[in-house]
């Protein structure tokens, strides 16, 4: 494949990086991060109604704009760039996926165009004690009376976003195996509670459910959590490309002005060497973000994916993920060290940048983890090629 962008993708770029700017100044980054929420409501709106990105993925019928992960790339990309302070990535992107594989039409129609409208914010809680997104992770139960009126019990850790959801779908296991289950943020029998992390742009909640009314999604394909994270791991890599623009730039920019001896720090030898391995680094890291965003939009439907479609989504979500992740810390700690001693300094914007590469690269899991799950793919394929042979 070409990885071209059409004339449209790009005044579609175009118009995001201009909002952003002018919505989203790190002076604005730094109020809302100091809130326990990072959430500012109007700019929502104007994100949800105005630019309509909210339900740029998600299918005309079901209310969303019917474009897909490639348009959805570039969205998350301006947004890493600028340090979007929402919840984009939680109600957006992943909820939103959430619903379009596992919501049946019915389930849809009462959530999904809300959550596309940004009328509504969803929650994804998947993760637990050893935060994995494995089924053998999952220990929260789902008993009771059926699909309209099961109750919940046990705890959700690192839920993005969780502390300004209305909405929260919840990974837990039935005794037909695992399933998504919806709860409405003000429920009985759910306390959220907000995380200090290192990364305060981007908020987390842990959750209690203690017989928690909910509803569950009818659909429940194989795979699930494996698909949600492949999801999970496109769309971070896209963002995180964004955040390692933006320090590149940052740094090239601070090396033309910062002179030393009569001249640009820019023009010595041994500065140009290290910009030019950092964009060496993000051009090939930036290369395998949108390879898996086209693999993604390659998919026509997430719920019926047959084994060799699941391995190839496998391989290139983990690739993305662990070499995107990789070049947005090293190109952070690059950038500090390029800014000399201001690059240290609380008033520098740069560590807004190199705490979100950190928390970034846990998320969803680490490098090592995603290299090992991208080579049992890989391996996977193999072996089925020999069978087939």
């Amino acid at each position: 494949m070409a990885l071209v962008f059409t004339a449209d993708q790009d005044q579609f770029r175009d118009s995001i990086q201009r909002f952003l700017s002018d919505q989203m100044p790190t002076s604005r980054v730094r109020q809302l991060m100091a809130t326990d929420h990072g959430l500012d409501n109007q700019l929502w709106r104007q994100t949800s109604t105005e630019l309509a990105l909210t339900g740029i993925h998600i299918p005309e019928h079901l209310g969303g704009a019917g474009f897909g992960p490639v348009e959805l790339g570039i969205a998350l990309e301006e947004m890493g760039r600028a340090l979007f302070c929402g919840p984009y990535l939680s109600s957006a992107v992943l909820s939103a996926y959430a619903l379009l594989i596992c919501a049946d039409a019915d389930q849809q129609e009462r959530w999904l165009g809300d959550v596309a409208s940004g009328e509504r914010r969803c929650s994804l809680a998947v993760t637990e004690s050893a935060g994995l997104w494995q089924n053998d992770d999952i220990q929260t139960k789902a008993t009771g009376g059926g699909t309209a009126s099961s109750l919940l019990n046990g705890r959700k850790r690192f839920v993005i976003d969780g502390q300004s959801a209305d909405l929260i779908l919840v990974a837990a296991r039935a005794d037909d195996g695992i399933a998504l289950y919806m709860i409405d943020g003000d429920t009985n029998g759910l306390t959220v509670t907000a995380l200090q992390t290192m990364d305060p742009t981007r908020k987390m909640a842990d959750i209690e459910l203690n017989d928690a009314v909910a509803t569950k999604l009818t659909h429940a394909p194989d795979h699930l959590l494996d698909t949600l994270l492949n999801v999970a791991c496109i769309a971070l890599a896209n963002e995180m490309i964004g955040g390692c623009q933006r320090l590149l730039d940052s740094a090239v920019n601070y090396t033309q002005l910062r002179y030393q001896f009569g001249r640009s720090i820019a023009s010595f030898q041994a500065i140009k060497h290290r910009l030019a391995d950092l964009l060496l680094d993000v051009e090939l890291s930036r290369s395998a973000a949108y390879q898996a965003a086209q693999t993604l939009a390659d998919c026509s439907d997430l719920r019926t994916l047959d084994e060799d479609q699941r391995r190839h989504l496998t391989e290139h979500a983990s690739l993305a993920k662990a070499a995107v992740c990789e070049t947005y810390l090293q190109t952070a700690l690059e950038t500090i060290q390029l800014h000399g001693g201001i690059g240290f300094t609380w008033e520098n914007d740069t560590h807004l940048w190199f705490k979100r590469a950190k928390s970034s690269e846990v998320l969803f899991g680490t490098p090592a983890e995603h290299r090992e799950r991208m080579m049992t793919a890989i391996e996977s394929g193999n072996r089925s090629q020999e069978n087939a042979a």
